[in-house]
C-alpha cells in the first residue's frame, strides 16, 4: 500500500490542464488515488487494467499514465509499448511493488517517464505531475504564438527541445526558474542542438517577452569589426564608417541579447563586455560618451570555455560573469527516447505544411532512425525528416522512404566512425565512474543519481548501457 497522504488538500493549481490515467487492479488504491490528485487542472479517470486502459484511452487522450506493472489481462509493461506505438505524446510513469534495476532500465528505455515502487510517495507523484505539466505549458506556448499578432512571437518556437528523456525535463525546469530573472546564462551544446531555441524560450518566458530579442552569431562576424557589431560606432570611427551605428546591446534595450559562440569574442573586446556586464555601460567605437542600457544576456558555444580560460584565450573574470546559470544540451544521440517523439512531430509538421497525406512511419524505418548517431543533431534531423516527407509516396514512411545514408548499415557506421571514435574514450572513463559511485553509495540509485548530477533515468539507462552489476560481497 502507498504511504497515506497527510493531507487531501488541494495543492496549487497546474499551469496547464492534465488529463491523467491511473490504472492498478486495486480497487481500493482508485479512490485513494482520487483524492491525492485533487487539482483544478486535473482531469483524472482510473482502469483496473491494461486493456481497459487502451479502451479508455480512445476516446481519452491522456497526457499522463501511471500504470502498476503487475496486473491480470495486460501488465503495465505490455501497456506501456502500446502507449508508445499508439500514443507517443502521453507520458508514462511505472509502479511496482518488484523493485529492481533490471525492470527499471526496462521500463525506461522502453519509454516510460519514471518508475514509482510501492509504498510509494505521494509527494513524488505530485513532483513528477507538476514537471510534466511545466514542460507541457512551455511547448503550448509554441502554438499560442503561431496565431499570435506579435511578429517577433511568430517566429519563436520551441519545436527543436521537444523531448521526453529526464535531462531534458531538468532543462526545461531550468529554463522555468531562470527565464523569470535577470540572470546571464550560459549554454553549452554541439551544433544543431537547439542553443538558440533554449535562448529565445528564456526571453519569451521572461518579463521582457515584449521588447526585443536580437542574435549574433559572434563566429561570423570578422576579429576587426566585433566591437562596432556588438557597441556601434560613430561616423569616420574608421575606413569605411560612412555614417554612425548601433551595435546590438543599443538595439537590443530593454530586451534580450543572444550571442552566439561566445568563445570567438577576441580578448580586446572582451574588456569591454566585462564592463558591460558590471556596470550596463559601454562606448561606440570612436566615441567618449558613456552609454547606458538594460540588456539580458544570453550567451552559446559549443566549445569547453574553461579550456580557453587555461589557454589565456578567454578572460577568466568574463567567464565567472557569463555562467552565473549553465545550461548544458545533451547531444541526440545521448537522447534515444527522444528521437521517436521528435520523428513524429516533423512527420506531423511538415505532411501539414507540403499538404501529403502522411500518418505513420513503419517500426523498421523508425528503427533505422533511432540507431543513426545525428552529428549534425535535431538540425539534421529536421532535415531529413522534411526530405522524407517530400519524396514519400505512400501514407506510411518505411524504410524505401529513408535517405540513402540510412539504406544500409555500412553507410552509417562510415558516416559515424569518427563520433564512434572518439566517444569510446569517454564512454569507459563514464562507465568506471558510475560503477565508482554506485559500489560507494552501496546501489542507492537515488543517492547515485544525486552525486552524479544526472537524471535517475539517465542513471537506469546508463547501468544498462554499460551492462554494470552490483558487485557480490
Amino acid at each position: 500500500m502507498p504511504n497515506p497522504p497527510q493531507s487531501t488538500v488541494e495543492w496549487p493549481p497546474l499551469p496547464v490542464k492534465l488529463k491523467i490515467l491511473f490504472v492498478d487492479d486495486e480497487q481500493s488504491l482508485h479512490k485513494l488515488f482520487t483524492r491525492i490528485i485533487n487539482n483544478s487542472a486535473v482531469e483524472l479517470k482510473t482502469a483496473l487494467n491494461g486493456l481497459e486502459a487502451l479502451t479508455i484511452l480512445e476516446t481519452f487522450p491522456a497526457d499522463v499514465v501511471i500504470t502498476d506493472v503487475k496486473m491480470p489481462h495486460m501488465d503495465g509493461m505490455e501497456l506501456l509499448k502500446k502507449i508508445q506505438e499508439h500514443y507517443p505524446d502521453t507520458f508514462t510513469i511505472l509502479i511496482t511493488g518488484y523493485s529492481n534495476v533490471p525492470d527499471a532500465v526496462t521500463s525506461i528505455k522502453t519509454g516510460a517517464y519514471d518508475y514509482l515502487s510501492k509504498p510509494f510517495d505521494f509527494k513524488e507523484i505530485r513532483a513528477l505531475i507538476e514537471n510534466i505539466a511545466h514542460h507541457k505549458d512551455l511547448l503550448e506556448d509554441e502554438y499560442l504564438d503561431v496565431n499570435t499578432t506579435n511578429d517577433r512571437r511568430k517566429n519563436h518556437r520551441f519545436e527543436n527541445i521537444i523531448g521526453r528523456d529526464r535531462g531534458m525535463f531538468e532543462i526545461f525546469k531550468k529554463i522555468q526558474d531562470v527565464a523569470p530573472t535577470d540572470a546571464t546564462v550560459l549554454i553549452t551544446g554541439e551544433t544543431g542542438a537547439g542553443k538558440e531555441l533554449v535562448a529565445k524560450a528564456i526571453h519569451y518566458k521572461s518579463l521582457r517577452k515584449d521588447q526585443p530579442f536580437l542574435a549574433l552569431n559572434c563566429g561570423t562576424v570578422s576579429e576587426s569589426l566585433m566591437g562596432s557589431e556588438l557597441f556601434g560606432h560613430e561616423k569616420g570611427a574608421f575606413t569605411g564608417a560612412a555614417t554612425m551605428k548601433k551595435g546590438y546591446f543599443e538595439m537590443a534595450d530593454k530586451g534580450t541579447l543572444f550571442l552566439d559562440e561566445i568563445g570567438d569574442v577576441p580578448l580586446p573586446v572582451q574588456v569591454s563586455l566585462l564592463r558591460l556586464l558590471e556596470e550596463g555601460t559601454f562606448q561606440r567605437v570612436g566615441s567618449t560618451r558613456t552609454i547606458k542600457v538594460d540588456v539580458r544576456i544570453v550567451c552559446a558555444t559549443n566549445k569547453a570555455l574553461q579550456d580557453l580560460v587555461h589557454e589565456n584565450r578567454f578572460r577568466e573574470d568574463l567567464f565567472y560573469r557569463l555562467n552565473v546559470v549553465p545550461i548544458h544540451l545533451p547531444p541526440l544521440r545521448e537522447r534515444p527516447l527522444d528521437i521517436p517523439v521528435l520523428v513524429n512531430h516533423f512527420i506531423k509538421k511538415y505532411a501539414k505544411k507540403l499538404n501529403k497525406n502522411i500518418s505513420a512511419i513503419s517500426r523498421s524505418a523508425m528503427e533505422k532512425l533511432k540507431t543513426y548517431q545525428w552529428p549534425g543533431n535535431v538540425r539534421e534531423l529536421t532535415n531529413v525528416i522534411e526530405f522524407i516527407v517530400i519524396f514519400c509516396k505512400g501514407r506510411k514512411i518505411d524504410e524505401k522512404d529513408l535517405p540513402a545514408l540510412f539504406q544500409t548499415a555500412s553507410s552509417s557506421e562510415s558516416d559515424n566512425f569518427n563520433i564512434q571514435l572518439k566517444s569510446r574514450s569517454i564512454s569507459r572513463a563514464e562507465s568506471t565512474l558510475i560503477q565508482t559511485v554506485l559500489t560507494e553509495t552501496g546501489w542507492n540509485l537515488k543517492q547515485s543519481a544525486e552525486l552524479l548530477e544526472i537524471a535517475r533515468g539517465t542513471l537506469y539507462s546508463k547501468i544498462k548501457k554499460y551492462g554494470l552489476k552490483k558487485q557480490e560481497e
